[in-house]
């Protein structure tokens, strides 16, 4: 398992430098899927929620056995495949205009986090019930602390 937690990190970096390198000046365009963020307050969230996502990755490489350790991970992989489909697919069919993070996440997400679940399952180590609402809890806490991000990265965070 140790390669498959060097490889979702590796994953979720290279998807989260995509977004931070396009996604504030391509939030500037007027678009109901995403609201305009600064440069600063997009960098501090990403970096956070790339923090949580190491941790939680190495939580459960270290402490496999944890029950807990295995949802957070968990329901981080399933939400990193969810969002390659919405918001950056979505959004790139319905604007007509590349949304970043969708290349990354079409391209690294996606392949390499089932590739972690199926090795899960095949291992059973992981239900149906536990990837569904770990997937859930960890993308509504996710979804619910994007914004609070936003708002501490805006007024720490001057450019």
């Amino acid at each position: 398992m140790d390669s498959f937690i060097i490889l979702f990190c590796f994953a979720i970096t290279l998807h989260n430098i995509e977004e931070a390198i396009w996604l504030p000046k391509w939030s500037q365009q007027p678009s109901k899927f995403q609201k305009s963020v600064t440069a600063g307050e997009f960098h501090f969230a990403v970096i956070v929620i790339t923090a949580l996502a190491y941790l939680s990755a190495f939580y459960y490489l270290f402490v496999p056995e944890s029950n807990l350790a295995k949802w957070i991970f968990i329901g981080f992989l399933g939400s990193m495949i969810l969002n390659a489909i919405f918001p950056h697919a979505i959004a790139t069919i319905a604007l007509k205009r590349y949304a970043p993070g969708l290349v990354t996440g079409i391209m690294l997400n996606i392949p390499i986090n089932s590739l972690i679940i199926l090795r899960l399952f095949e291992n059973h180590q992981l239900a149906w019930k536990e990837l569904i609402f770990s997937t859930m809890a960890v993308g509504i806490i996710l979804l619910a602390l994007i914004p609070l991000l936003f708002k501490i990265g805006r007024r720490t965070i001057p450019f």
